[in-house]
């Protein structure tokens, strides 16, 4: 056999073996993202801890929900990114600390991606009152409006 045949079979058998797949290849394609803390962390709070201490053990929260500033979610995820293909969410883990008035927490919940609920996106649009812009308003409104040197030698301006 010669020399250029086994070079041949050697790089036809190292092709076919790099398409097998195994999980550490899979791995390669789950990025994680968030900011959860460790399990150790996590057990060192306790109800009736303060939003201090919470932030000493624990850092600052993913999110402070925005209707509802006593609750602070830490929350992280695992997202499989393939190619052209959507990406998967492939694990979600939530710690959601909820507080009293004082700043004292009155509840720790742990949700995981089975917890998680569907959303139904509505495409319903909310009446604007005003004026309808007619044709030539639109198209030409702006007409004699464009300045492209600003207000040059206006005081009146910044």
């Amino acid at each position: 056999m010669s020399i250029n045949k086994i070079f041949y079979v050697c790089g036809l058998v190292a092709f076919l073996v790099s398409g097998c797949s195994t999980q550490k290849t899979n791995e390669w394609f789950v990025s994680h993202n968030g900011n959860m803390p460790t399990e150790e962390r996590i057990n060192q709070i306790k109800v009736g801890d303060s939003q201090e201490s919470v932030r000493r053990i624990l850092g600052s929260p993913s999110v402070v929900v925005s209707f509802d500033k006593n609750t602070w979610l830490y929350m992280s995820s695992d997202i499989k990114k393939v190619a052209f293909f959507a990406p998967t969410e492939v694990d979600r883990d939530v710690l959601a600390i909820r507080f009293n008035d004082e700043g004292k927490i009155t509840e720790i919940e742990r949700l995981v991606k089975a917890d998680g609920k569907e959303v139904k996106i509505v495409s319903d649009t909310t009446p604007s009152y005003g004026q309808k812009m007619g044709f030539f308003r639109k198209y030409f409104g702006g007409v004699g409006q464009y300045n492209p040197f600003g207000n040059v030698g206006n005081p009146n301006t910044f």
